[in-house]
């Protein structure tokens, strides 16, 4: 890197001793309480899935849930003069609790980038933004595709983390997929979207998936739903073979200017939902923990890669936290009519 840059890369890295309280940054390091809760704010900052749903840092690696959801009816009235008011417990936390594993979030940047950001003002904040955010697009990642906890990655044959983690679609599939995983329609192994298939439009196909929502879930007014490009796309096309022809409604098609709701609910496209997922449940019903105090870091000046590695370790475990509150189709097996056959 060139003498400017490095000595702004060492500064920062001064900076950062400092706030971690540790004589260098080289070696693996942790935080205390305040800065490591500090650090995962900035993370959940970076991206606004993130922020909508819970990021949570618990003491045990494994436990019960924390935060489950509100069921159950709360108002009544009581004859005081025979008996004591009674409150009731409307949290719902099921036995399925959490167990934290082991993630790695580990980048480089190389010199070139970096000599190209020391010429801004702005040095530090570009190289930690970096960071963080690509940490916080792989939790994305990782909490809609993950299947399993392996031992050793290989992001060869699982490019979008399948292996990393267990994340929510795979947390409803161990649960009980056939109440709240829709795996297929009339073909065995496939659910058909459009032409003479299950679903004539999406609309259909969400308040369909709505109904493996628990019933006392369905009307309480939070329930939004995540759904992928394709299926999106597909609907857009038939906004497009309906209304294109008029000149005012195919611009405000073009323009997104078109809000739409599904099945009567909000619609959300959110970073690598599969593109042809679909979830239904409430933002404050996904959740991501991390064991606090094991939150590790270290930064390395790798000449002979002319890169700096910047290696992040955390615990942590995607939580439904009512997994009665969630629905969602098996999008491996969503089949799209293109005009001449489902593909």
């Amino acid at each position: 890197m060139d003498n400017n840059t490095r000595l702004l890369f060492n500064k920062m890295c001064a900076d950062m001793a400092r706030t971690y309280g540790v004589n260098a940054v080289d070696k693996s390091f942790a935080a205390t309480p305040s800065v490591e809760q500090t650090l995962m704010d900035k993370i959940v900052l970076s991206s606004d899935f993130l922020q909508r749903i819970n990021v949570l840092g618990v003491d045990e690696l494994k436990g019960e849930k924390i935060l489950g959801s509100v069921s159950g009816l709360l108002g009544k009235r009581t004859d005081t003069s025979a008996g004591d008011r009674q409150t009731s417990d409307v949290a719902n936390l099921d036995a399925n609790g959490y167990e934290c594993v082991k993630t790695e979030y580990d980048v480089h940047l190389g010199y070139a980038l970096l000599d190209a950001w020391a010429k801004f003002p702005d040095f530090n904040d570009r190289f930690l933004t970096y960071v963080r955010r690509a940490i916080a697009l792989s939790r994305i990642k990782v909490g809609f595709h993950g299947t399993e906890a392996a031992a050793v990655t290989n992001s060869g044959t699982n490019p979008n983390g399948e292996d990393v983690n267990v994340g929510w679609f795979e947390h409803l599939r161990n649960y009980n997929a056939s109440a709240q995983l829709m795996s297929e329609g009339g073909t065995v192994g496939e659910i058909r979207l459009g032409g003479a298939g299950d679903y004539p439009n999406l609309d259909a196909m969400v308040y369909d998936v709505l109904q493996l929502v628990g019933e006392e879930h369905r009307d309480g007014g939070d329930l939004v739903a995540m759904m992928g490009r394709e299926l999106l796309s597909f609907d857009k096309t038939q906004l497009y073979t309906a209304q294109g022809a008029t000149p005012t409604e195919k611009e405000r098609i073009e323009t997104n200017a078109v809000t739409r709701t599904y099945g009567g609910l909000p619609s959300f496209t959110v970073p690598y939902m599969p593109a042809r997922g679909l979830l239904i449940t409430s933002w404050d019903n996904l959740s991501l923990y991390y064991q606090n105090g094991k939150v590790r870091q270290k930064i390395e000046d790798n000449a002979k890669r002319d890169r700096v590695e910047h290696y992040n370790t955390l615990n942590e475990a995607y939580v439904i936290e009512d997994l009665e509150k969630a629905g969602a189709v098996e999008f491996a097996n969503v089949k799209i009519w293109d005009g001449s056959a489902f593909v």
